[in-house]
Formats: C-alpha cells, structure tokens, sequence
C-alpha cells in the first residue's frame, strides 16, 4: 500500500480522493515528449505510489554538480536523529525571507521534519542567499518520501542542477527578483486584461506581483499544486509562469463576476490586493480543477522558454547595472544629526530625520550639508547654481510666505543643465521625488515606480518639439539614456529610465531664468531667477497635486548635500 512506501509524513484523512489509489500502476516510457504528455494528462495523478516512483525517477534523471549531498550525508549529519520524530521545529534559514511551511496533507509532526532537512540543505549549500520557494518545495516533496533522508536528497538534487538553459529554483535575490520583473513583463504582454485590473485596483503593482511564485509554490491547495507539480519536474521552470498566468486571469474572471462584470477602478492598499488574490486561490478548488486550471495554463499560446530566458537574463542586467544584486532590508535610519553643522530655517531635527527615510538607502548615513540658502546668500540663481554645482543628490528645501514648506530630493547634478546649452532641458534619474512637510506630510515618487505601464501607456502631448512651462519653452530633445536594440517591457524600462514617453521621465530643469522640478502638463515646482516667486501644479512625471498654493511667494530657499560620514 502507498502509506507502507511512501505515506509516513501523510494524513491520509485530508487527501481526499487522493487517498484512493487507482489508475496505472507503472510508467513505462523513456521519451521526454512522452513523459510531457503523460504529466500533462495526469497519468499517474490517481495513484499515490506510483506518483512518488515517478518523482524519485525524474529527479534522479537531473544532471547535477559532481558533489551533491544524497540521503547518506543526510543520514551522517542528523545521527539517529533522523529516523526518530523530532521534538521540536528547528528555525528556518533566512534565505526563505519568512516564508512558512505549507502543511498541506502532512501529519502535523511532519513539519518539524521539513523545518529540519532544510536546516541541513542549508549547510550543505551555502551559496544559496534567497529561496523563498524552498519551504513548499520541501513540504510537497516530503509527501512522497520514505523518510527525511530520500526527500532530502530529492530537494538537493534541484538545488543542484548544473544543466545548461535549465533553471528549477531561484536560489539569488537576483534570480528571484528577476524572476518577479518578468513575470510582470508576461503579465502585461499575456493576461492584458487582469494586468490592466491590477494595475488600476492597487497602488503598487511590483508589491503585488512579488506574491507571484508563492501563488504557486504556497496558495494552491495540495490537489492542484502536486498536478502542477507532475508537470513542473518534466518541464521546468516555465510551467511556474504559465500556471501564475493563469491564476490572474482566473482571478479577474472572479472579480469580474463578483461585481456584476464591472471591476471597481478605486485604488486599495496592495496589502489588501495580495491578501484578496491569497485567499481567492486558497480556495480556488470550489470553480476550478485541477485539470481546468492546466489547460488554462497550457492554453496561452506563445510563451516559450526562450522568451523567458531572455526576459530574464535582460533583467538581471538592468537589477545588475543598479546594484540591486542582494536583498537590503530598510534599516530605521537614526540620522544623528550633528548641532554644530545642522542648522536650518526652514525644517527641525525632526523633520530632516522623516525626509531622511525617504532618500535612497545608500546616501542614508551621511550627515546633511548646507549648500546654499537665501537668508546667507542672497536671492540670486547664479549664486545658486555656483552652491550646488559639483553636488550630488541635493535636498531643496522651500517655505512659503504662507508658512507652506515643500521641497525636492535631486538626484543630479545641477551642472549637468548646461548640457541643454540656453534651452531648458530636462535631467535626472528615477530617484527624485518631490514632498511637501506642511501642512500635512506627503511625498510623491516617480510615478512610473508605482504604475510601470505609464511607461507605454501616456502618450506625449508636447507639439512641435517644444513644452510649455511658466512662459518658457523647453526643449523636447531631452537627452535620454542609449536606449537598448529591441522593445523594453515597460517593468523594464522602469529600471533603465528609458521612457516611450518623455512626459513621465521630466526630473529637473534649468536655465539662466527658472528652475524646474517636473514635467508633462505641468511642474511640480517653478522657481524663478530671482528665487522670489514660484508656482506649483500637477505634473505627469510625479502625479502630485500641488505642493503648496499654486502661485506662492517663497520666504526662504535652503539647498543640503550629502556629506559622507565616514569621510569626516
């Protein structure tokens, strides 16, 4: 019987008809293109034992590193402790980023099982820095194991697969995040109906699509995983995508329905979108099959693993050219600001230490340094320029006759505007973002960091190559970064700062008569040569409201740097 083989972590009682073992009692094919058909079909998806053989036979057949740890070393390191019940959970490695166990049909003394053969895979693989997937992969596994040491051997064996072109498991937080990019980039280009209610529904949609693997690998009740399962170890990697594919189009499907075939456009926390997508597939078992949710999965035509490859590979370069290679958890930054060089008249001690949470990570630690303000050095743009040029980044700090105080975080450096010569030319980077602190505190991002579609999506409104901004023109030839040979995803695109739209990448501008902070159909802030008078409005590059009263009077101007700290 399947229990005396392969069902010692398994209560049978919450398997279900999986419990009955029925069907072929044997596979007896050697061709790949067989075997895809066969796990496709669910040849051995009705007997129990015969699946855990099939499993044992695939994983085996995967080329892997000369040394990879079997049940043996498994056996070696645990002692007698392996074949006994362990008595309690060993902690999980943080590579898994916090992600727990899925029980699914195991006995509830079986997790402490998998807990403990993942504490051994992780001294046996210490290259491995990310693998969230890792705990469900386990789990699943452990169902059709003899003991710890065969599922032991059986995960070790993915984690260690060397075969060209072939991935199973994200092990970096570069592979994962990636990873998480082109799912993003299939979503938008395959399911561009659930992408758009995503899209229009949560307020972070990279929040959202971060989720994508545990869907799978999490969310799936056990009868439709181990079918996708079946089909992942014969595939790959690719069947991953198609099946988070088909669960959002599944979803949308549901939502659509549930509200009278009109989704609702308001946006919600992307908590609550990740938590409603969560709970619909947990219980996606009471409208879809097994069996329906593959054929949605292997009906998207088109996807193939060369496409994916290639999204993949480009993204890992773009996450590389950034320096987004490992996963940083925001530190709370205490910025220990120094009383005898921190002195402005514009914000308090407590204020700089908000706007410091907003900065980029690495600029964090260095300590505020005044530039340029207008109570010292007079109300002059020239002066101003001569301050903050050979800076980078730079806080500009406002306050309004009003007692209004706004600002900007500026990513480049101011002299980089005489690159435009006499015309107002916009620069910059992703990374700038305007706020304002009083009367109430709000920062606005670049918009496309929050809605990766407007990339593509806003279309230029500027007419014969000039936009018009406080009376001025400004060039439309904004230099841009080298684009890349072949259309970029706009995921992607986010990334590299390379727009199909220029309205929505119009950081700061400067000339001999006006500052700018933002563009498209408006600036978040206008400044003029006499640093006197400004005025703010929307604009598409951070689709902020005003920041203030929409023509103000500035009172005082101040400009910081960034003094690194440790060069003091």
């Amino acid at each position: 019987m399947a229990e005396e083989d392969y069902g010692t972590f398994v209560d049978w009682s919450q398997m279900g008809d999986l419990a009955k073992s029925s069907g072929p009692t044997k596979v007896d094919c050697k061709e790949l293109k067989e075997f895809k058909q066969m796990a496709r079909q669910g040849h051995w998806a009705k007997n129990h034992k015969l699946r855990a053989q099939v499993y044992q036979q695939l994983i085996k057949a995967i080329p892997c590193r000369t040394v990879t740890p079997d049940a043996e070393v498994y056996r070696d390191i645990m002692g007698d402790a392996a074949t006994k019940k362990p008595a309690s959970h060993a902690p999980l490695p943080e590579f898994v980023d916090g992600n727990p166990v899925p029980r699914y049909c195991l006995k509830a003394e079986a997790v402490a099982s998998v807990h403990r053969i993942i504490s051994c895979i992780a001294g046996q693989f210490p290259d491995i820095s990310h693998c969230p997937s890792l705990p469900a992969i386990t789990s699943l596994l452990l169902h059709f194991s003899k003991d710890e040491a065969q599922c032991f051997e059986l995960v070790s064996r993915i984690l260690a697969c060397n075969e060209p072109g072939k991935r199973l498991v994200d092990q970096t937080f570069l592979a994962y995040e990636s990873s998480c990019m082109t799912f993003g980039d299939l979503a938008n280009k395959y399911c561009t109906t659930a992408h758009k209610l995503i899209i229009s529904t949560a307020q972070d949609v990279l929040e959202v699509y971060a989720d994508w693997q545990r869907w799978v690998l999490g969310d799936l009740p056990f009868s439709h995983i181990v079918r996708v399962l079946d089909v992942y170890l014969v595939e790959g990697y690719k069947v991953l995508y198609r099946v988070a594919i088909a669960l959002l189009k599944f979803y949308r499907k549901h939502k659509m329905g549930g509200q009278g075939g009109q989704a609702s456009q308001q946006q919600q926390d992307s908590g609550k979108i990740r938590s409603d997508i969560q709970a619909f597939i947990k219980g996606i078992g009471s409208a879809v099959t097994p069996d329906k949710l593959l054929e949605k999965s292997f009906s998207i035509r088109l996807i193939n693993r060369k496409e994916i490859t290639l999204l993949q590979l480009t993204n890992e370069k773009s996450l590389q050219q950034k320096g987004i290679t490992v996963k940083q958890k925001r530190r709370n930054v205490q910025l220990a600001l120094n009383p005898d060089t921190f002195s402005s008249e514009i914000v308090g001690a407590k204020e700089m230490h908000d706007i410091w949470s907003w900065i980029p990570e690495r600029f964090a630690l260095c300590q505020p340094q005044l530039l340029f303000t207008t109570s010292v050095h007079g109300c002059s743009l020239n002066r101003f320029y001569s301050h903050c040029e050979g800076y980078e980044p730079t806080l500009l700090l406002i306050r309004t006759t009003d007692g209004d105080v706004c600002g900007a975080f500026l990513s480049s450096d101011w002299e980089e505007r005489k690159r435009g010569g006499n015309k107002l030319s916009f620069f910059g980077t992703g990374e700038c973002f305007v706020f304002r602190l009083k009367p109430e505190m709000e920062r606005y991002e670049w918009v496309v960091i929050r809605h990766p579609e407007l990339a593509s999506s806003i279309k230029a409104e500027v007419q014969d190559g000039t936009a018009s901004s406080e009376g001025q023109n400004i060039d439309n030839n904004l230099p841009q970064p080298e684009k890349p040979a072949g259309d970029l995803s706009p995921f992607l695109a986010a990334r590299h700062f390379n727009l199909n739209s220029k309205n929505t990448s119009m950081f700061m501008a400067g000339n001999f008569d006006s500052i700018i902070v933002g563009g498209g159909e408006g600036n978040a802030l206008y400044i003029d040569s006499e640093l006197n008078h400004g005025r703010t409005g929307r604009c598409t590059t951070f689709d902020n409201p005003p920041l203030c009263a929409e023509s103000f009077q500035v009172s005082l101007l101040e400009v910081w740097g960034f003094q690194d700290a440790m060069a003091q």
